[in-house]
């Protein structure tokens, strides 16, 4: 997806009744939250993105619901949203993921012309939607905001047959994100993912921290959280997730 393709102007995209409607006709279910005392000067957003549909992703999910307490409580304006055919998402789901990928481009350019003074922008993609978030990198009318991803149980194990088997496509879209010099990476991973090994997540993640060696690259933070599974069910490991989240977000 290329960052340079004209934006669409997205003033008229309405949002009513929990749904957005999107310049490329496609509509969206959504969910906004403000944060209680939202700063009069300056906002940050973070727009969030569930598992996979296949297999009952929502933007529901009890995960995205626990992180968007501890966003809200940073001061974030939380975007949880249905992906396409997910809900009251029109649409169908795609088999490689490039049609999520432009809908969240546009979803993102309409979220920052509903909140004023966005400072701070955070893209952050649980499981599948890790994979999504990588799709969308710096852009180029970005110049004056803090831009990060957070990449939460990337499925490295089954990211081949979630993309029907572009699996190289994701990996360039994750090393092209971490060699622009304006990004900002966090990646958090369990040491009990249910479908990656801890020796297969450390082995990549050596590889990511390789990738920003040197200058003109960006910044990444990999966090590994002990004894966490893929679903972050203990609560003590959820913590610590969060923690983790709500101490490096911007």
């Amino acid at each position: 997806m290329s960052s340079s393709t004209p934006i669409p102007d997205l003033h008229s995209a309405p949002f009513t009744n929990g749904i957005v409607q999107l310049p490329s006709g496609l509509r969206l279910e959504a969910g906004l939250t403000s944060p209680r005392t939202p700063s009069s000067t300056s906002s940050k957003l973070v727009v969030c993105l569930h598992p996979w549909s296949w297999l009952g992703g929502r933007m529901h999910d009890p995960v995205l619901q626990y992180l968007k307490q501890t966003l809200l409580s940073r001061g974030y304006h939380v975007l949880r949203y249905n992906s396409r055919g997910v809900g009251k998402s029109s649409g169908w789901p795609s088999l490689t993921g490039k049609q999520e990928g432009e809908d969240l481009r546009e979803l993102v350019h309409w979220a920052m012309q509903q909140i004023p003074a966005i400072t701070s922008l955070v893209v952050l993609g649980y499981s599948y939607g890790s994979l999504i978030a990588t799709l969308f990198p710096q852009q180029p009318d970005f110049a004056n905001i803090k831009f990060s991803h957070i990449l939460l149980s990337y499925p490295l194990g089954p990211r081949s047959w979630l993309t029907a088997f572009r699996s190289g496509h994701y990996t360039k879209a994750l090393t092209d994100l971490l060699h622009n010099p304006q990004s900002n990476v966090l990646v958090v991973y369990g040491d009990h993912d249910n479908f990656t090994s801890v020796e297969s997540y450390d082995m990549w993640a050596d590889g990511l921290k390789h990738e920003v060696e040197g200058t003109n690259c960006g910044k990444l933070d990999v966090k590994k959280v002990e004894r966490a599974n893929h679903f972050w069910a203990s609560d003590t490991a959820r913590d610590n997730m969060l923690q983790c989240i709500q101490e490096w977000v911007p």
